[in-house]
């Protein structure tokens, strides 16, 4: 179990990876693929836990996965960077907004989960 949990961990971090370089691309400066990567990947979270698997893929794909893929500590270190900056209001959109936006995605995701079950 443990192996299939690092297997899942190190996709979900190439993943991240992936999308954190073709954030940087697209909006150079600004945060903005944490926010995409955190709230996709707590709307994937609530479909797997909508869809009720059993435990073993759940913690695969919750624990290994999203766990891999999602990124509190970087969405930390955004948020400080931008109040080191002094952007107050570029601070409170991106903080709230990330906070907001996933709690909506976990709760569409396990809708639509709970829909497929």
């Amino acid at each position: 179990m443990v192996i299939l949990i690092a297997v899942g961990a190190g996709v979900g971090a190439v993943a991240r990876y992936a999308l954190t370089t073709w954030g940087k691309v697209w909006w150079p400066g600004q945060p903005l693929a944490t926010v995409v990567i955190n709230v996709t990947g707590a709307l994937l979270a609530g479909v797997i836990t909508g869809l009720m698997l059993p435990a073993a893929w759940a913690v695969v794909l919750l624990t290994g996965f999203c766990g891999g893929y999602t990124t509190f500590s970087t969405m930390m270190v955004d948020a400080m960077i931008l109040l080191r900056k002094r952007d107050w209001w570029g601070w409170l959109w991106y903080f709230l907004g990330s906070s907001v936006l996933g709690i909506v995605a976990v709760i569409i995701g396990m809708t639509v989960g709970m829909g497929m079950h």
